[in-house]
């Protein structure tokens, strides 16, 4: 029994440690510098909505790409390999594969502008 306790004394350490939490996911600053109303007209008219679940936007409600929904909430996008902020999100949507090369988002060459101004609308996706 002798032998046993050191067991137990570390097994009474080990089990009631506690892990150092992890720290806050970063704050974005980053505000949108598009204009989001005309965001709104473009993810439309380039019919985002026939591969994405967009809120607002009325026709196809496509489900090849993921869900648009709470897009501005997420820490990540182009399947979690990108920091989400206005910067990334409108360089994923103008050239996705310069993000990510394995990205099933075709090319759309959507100009650097109206990639901004879409960019802006999905951030109001909360």
């Amino acid at each position: 029994m002798k032998r046993l306790a050191p067991l137990f004394l570390f097994l009474a350490f080990a089990c009631g440690r506690t892990e150092t939490p992890a720290p806050p996911a970063p704050v974005r600053t980053e505000a949108p510098t598009g204009n989001a109303e005309r965001g709104k007209e473009l993810v439309a008219q380039y019919g985002c909505n026939v591969c994405h679940i967009i809120p607002e936007i009325p026709g196809p409600r496509g489900s090849l790409g993921p869900s648009l929904a709470g897009v501005a909430s997420r820490p990540l996008i182009s399947g979690g390999k990108v920091e989400n902020n206005p910067s990334n999100m409108a360089r994923f949507i103008e050239n996705p594969a310069s993000l990510n090369p394995q990205s099933s988002m075709p090319p759309m060459m959507v100009p650097a502008g109206d990639a901004q101004d879409i960019a802006a609308y999905l951030f109001t996706l909360k």
